[in-house]
């Protein structure tokens, strides 16, 4: 879950780092730290905790010339965050130096050993273990540092993803990669290196996705060479960026969260662009349409996913269950597999992830596969580990999401799972061709109903302003409204540091009404549908025992509007997409609460964008 940059080539290394790195903060953000060498072999080595804006500061005036170089943005696993702790590490000669995302899980047996070795380790980090084990292995083996990190990683349990570099060889970067991301963006006549391709766009769209267990040596002389972790020499495969510099800025906007709520419209309209045609009743997702025979007729689809991509799993499961009467399984992937599941070869699972690279996820993925499962993805990155480790796959177009706690990935996610139920409906034939063409027709609105929604924020911010300073808030949603409450309260808690909890709104009455209080806010959708009358039922239940409702209405409703303290219209729409509408005032209420409570919106505490750790 941290940022990795790394240049080699003609240019000077250090602004292309520190750009690198301040593109890379929503992947960590505890500490930062950078390690530049040049002809003259010698190695400037500079790490600070805190920002990059701490780590600029650190440096001032002191020497940054070099051509090579690394760095990285920490989000803490191994060891608090501070000075000792932040990337690079160096090697007990001081010669080596290392950055690294991932965790090496056996680094106590390895350091053990090390000290007896006589190596003193001066940070709590696993990075630093490894860094001296690449040193010992080189030593003792007397090889290059190439084969020095291919040796040593034969011996790490772990995910990894490493860029080390030898002060005594000012022209090559040594990469490797296990279960974390890592991108080689390939210049005219140099390198670049990213955790993900935010720090590479600028300078280049062509790029090699390291695949795992894959070594890699990028060098001024002799270009770039990758080979497996057992010799083996592989061909690199060159792709083309497809991203655009401009939406990795924030374009105006205080923060980038802000910008992506009000980006939904677009993105959700890029996400349909090509799927479907209500004029021609056409709805389908081209990567999956291969498998709609298997998906059609297999047992069951699990879906897996983790925080946000794991509540538009669940209006997954209310729209394939309901409109394709297809059986679904929605499961937190970092349970799933170690909770000895049954899946065989006829299960469909479907992987969501944002950014494509979620460790518990990966992992699922894996061990479904390994039971002979078919596996589909949705993801946002495109390139991503998930999309390549997938059978077939959407991807949701909703473009680089930079803000930690998810918006437009939410609403596109639950876009393309909206997709797949509907093209699946159609080929099963359990929808009616007049449902099916009101269905899109109203699916191929929601971009400007999202639009109208937005409208709302000036209201929203009045809201905020009178509950920003609460300790407690609880969600409410019936049927395809309660993963929006679950979305809702977890964007509360992300960002501003309130604690929230979402529950099917019938469950108050088992539990959480015993917490409800004149101080407790109680945010509902009651949005036109089946269960509105039951949820204008709780709403009721909250106001006899003094809570504060602030409800989520469709627009015109005059009977919540009586009983709520706040209501929030939004348009009408079908009950299948009222989700995507609805969330849409949550996002805003948490982000205007988070900037009153002057909380770093985009950099939430203790949170990082992609998780690629377990």
């Amino acid at each position: 879950m941290c940022g990795i940059v790394g240049y080699v080539g003609e240019k000077q290394a250090y602004d292309i780092l520190i750009k690198g790195l301040k593109r890379l903060e929503y992947r960590g953000y505890d500490s930062s730290g950078i390690a530049i060498s040049g002809d003259e072999k010698d190695l400037k080595f500079y790490k600070r905790k805190g920002k990059v804006a701490k780590l600029e500061e650190f440096i001032g005036d002191r020497s940054t010339k070099g051509t090579i170089g690394i760095g990285h943005t920490r989000w803490a696993t191994h060891g608090p965050a501070n000075d000792e702790n932040a990337h690079p590490h160096a090697s007990g000669d001081g010669n080596l130096v290392l950055i690294h995302n991932g965790i090496i899980e056996n680094y106590a047996s390895l350091k053990k050993e090390l000290e007896k070795r006589g190596h003193k380790f001066l940070s709590d980090t696993d990075t630093e273990v490894l860094i001296h084990l690449i040193e010992e292995v080189k030593k003792q083996e007397n090889v290059s540092l190439f084969e020095a990190v291919r040796l040593s990683l034969t011996e790490v349990v772990g995910a990894y993803a490493i860029v080390v570099m030898d002060k005594n060889n000012p022209d090559e970067l040594v990469l490797a990669k296990k279960s974390s991301p890592l991108v080689i963006g390939i210049g005219d006549n140099d390198f670049y290196v990213g955790s993900d391709a935010t720090p590479i766009i600028e300078y280049t769209k062509n790029v090699v996705y390291l695949e795992d267990e894959e070594i890699a040596i990028i060098s001024k002389k002799n270009g770039l060479k990758i080979k497996k972790l057992n010799n083996q020499d592989i061909s690199p495969t060159i792709q083309e960026l497809q991203m655009k510099l401009d939406v990795l800025e924030k374009g105006g906007y205080p923060h980038f969260m802000l910008k992506e709520i009000f980006e939904q419209p677009k993105t959700i309209l890029d996400c349909m662009r090509g799927r479907v045609n209500a004029q021609k009743g056409f709805v389908s997702l081209g990567g999956i349409e291969d498998y709609a025979t298997k998906i059609l007729n297999a047992n069951r689809i699990i879906i897996i996913a983790c925080g946000t991509s794991w509540h538009a799993g669940l209006v997954g499961e209310y729209l394939i269950e309901d409109l394709a009467r297809i059986n679904v399984e929605v499961e937190y992937a970092s349970e799933f597999r170690y909770r000895n599941p049954i899946i065989n070869e006829n299960d469909i699972v479907l992987a969501i992830s944002q950014s494509g690279e979620t460790a518990d996820t990966l992992a699922a993925i894996k061990l479904a596969k390994s039971k002979g499962a078919t596996i589909l993805g949705i993801c946002n990155v495109v390139g991503s580990t998930i999309s390549r480790e997938t059978h077939a796959g959407a991807y949701t177009h909703a473009g680089p999401e930079i803000g930690v706690a998810s918006t437009k990935a939410f609403t596109a996610q639950v876009t393309v799972l909206s997709l797949l139920a509907l093209s699946l409906a159609q080929k099963k034939g359990t929808i009616e061709k007049s449902k099916l063409n009101r269905l899109l027709f109203e699916l191929e609105s929601i971009p400007e109903k999202v639009a109208e929604v937005l409208k709302s924020d000036d209201l929203c911010k009045e809201i905020a302003a009178i509950y920003k300073d609460v300790n407690n808030a609880l969600y409410l949603g019936r049927g395809y409204s309660f993963p929006v409450a679950l979305e809702g309260a977890l964007k509360l808690k992300e960002i501003s540091y309130i604690h929230a909890e979402g529950y099917p709104a019938a469950e108050m009455k088992h539990g959480p009404i015993a917490l409800i209080d004149e101080e407790m806010p109680v945010f509902v959708v009651a949005t036109k549908g089946p269960s509105y009358e039951k949820v204008v039922s709780n709403i009721q239940e909250v106001k006899a025992r003094k809570g504060k409702v602030i409800s989520i209405v469709t627009k015109g409703d005059e009977d919540v509007k009586k009983a709520a303290d706040h209501v929030i219209e939004i348009p009408h729409t079908e009950e299948q997409f009222a989700p995507i509408l609805a969330t849409i005032p949550f996002q805003l209420l948490s982000y205007h609460m988070a900037v009153m409570r002057e909380c770093n919106v985009d950099q939430p505490r203790n949170l990082a964008k992609s998780v690629t750790v377990e």
